[in-house]
């Protein structure tokens, strides 16, 4: 099914806006502090909800953690902003119309007691849903006992960190690989250098090559980053009507692997997975509007501060965007390239 759109008013550093959502890939840019994480991480909430055990307001606070577990501290800070709600509305069929869940609170609400409503519709339209968050930074490394530790107080880490390591572990997949799985999944072993491994005793991952086993410690980041998605499209979890959102994949990335990546995105797109990306890589975006087809569903989302809070534009291709901070980079590099070999 997917996600169709957002409304989202007086919350972090929103005010009061609505952003469309492609059933393909979106592409979220933006400056540091425009909220590109934070609207990712609502939608996986809503997401997440489609599980009945699953509230949709505890959800989103368990995502950001603000101090003390109050998402009153989520409402935007200014001079009469003390109400804040946001609704999800999910991509409607020839079956089954759309459906919205909404979160509605103020500076005065206790914990996470939102007034939500539409849970029970979209649980029932949503159900079975796999959604999966791939933060920023790696953390299978850290695997061992994490949960535990976060449940003591030891740690701390939002959810989008402990779901992640949940769902590597987890093999939903049935049967033997599709031949459209293997071939991705032999893309990305020419990245890794081989596949992954998951000792459950020990509650450890490892790079498997050439038939010896690399603690994930030891491995380079950037390639620990690689080797989770490689896990989960072995496992099932990025299958048809999943929902990926992944918050900076270029990050640690050697940028010789950009292409590869964004060769992978596509391909799950075109397999009905829903993806959602947030960048400040001008490769990956330049990539996916030169490799993209006539069919791929693709949209490209800038996030700009205004003084009314945060707003979004929306292109079909990455050089439509008039607020565009990763071209306007890359093009004040290149002049002064040129200047220099000019001079």
């Amino acid at each position: 099914m997917g996600l169709k759109s957002i409304k989202i008013q007086n919350f972090t550093v929103f005010e009061d806006e609505q952003i469309e959502f492609s059933s393909g890939i979106n592409i979220v840019v933006g400056t540091n502090g425009v909220g590109k994480t934070h609207l990712l991480k609502l939608l996986y909430a809503a997401s997440q909800a489609v599980d009945s055990r699953t509230s949709f307001s505890q959800k989103i606070v368990k995502c950001f953690l603000p101090d003390e577990y109050r998402i009153a501290r989520l409402v935007k800070r200014q001079q009469g902003a003390n109400n804040a709600s946001v609704k999800v509305t999910s991509c409607g069929n020839e079956s089954k119309g759309e459906k919205t869940i909404s979160a509605s609170f103020n500076s005065k609400t206790k914990k996470w007691d939102a007034i939500v409503k539409g849970e029970n519709a979209w649980e029932e339209q949503l159900y079975g849903m796999n959604s999966i968050f791939i933060p920023a930074k790696e953390i299978l490394s850290n695997a061992y006992n994490l949960n535990a530790a976060v449940e003591r107080n030891n740690v701390s880490f939002d959810d989008t960190y402990i779901d992640i390591i949940n769902s590597a572990k987890v093999d939903i997949s049935l049967g033997k690989n599709s031949k459209e799985k293997e071939k991705r999944l032999e893309r990305i072993e020419e990245i890794i250098g081989g596949k992954v491994t998951y000792d459950a005793k020990k509650e450890e991952f490892y790079l498997r090559q050439k038939n010896k086993n690399l603690e994930f410690p030891l491995v380079a980041e950037g390639i620990r980053k690689v080797a989770l998605l490689w896990q989960l499209v072995k496992n099932g979890t990025l299958e048809q009507g999943s929902i990926l959102f992944w918050d900076e994949p270029e990050a640690n990335i050697n940028p010789a692997y950009i292409s590869i990546l964004v060769e992978l995105l596509i391909e799950l797109q075109r397999s009905g997975v829903q993806i959602f990306v947030s960048t400040h890589d001008y490769f990956i975006a330049k990539y996916i509007d030169v490799r993209r087809n006539e069919l791929d569903k693709i949209s490209f989302l800038s996030l700009f501060q205004t003084e009314n809070g945060v707003k979004c534009e929306q292109g079909d291709s990455f050089e439509e965007l008039k607020h565009n901070v990763i071209m306007e980079t890359f093009l004040k590099l290149y002049q002064e390239e040129v200047g220099k070999a000019m001079a």
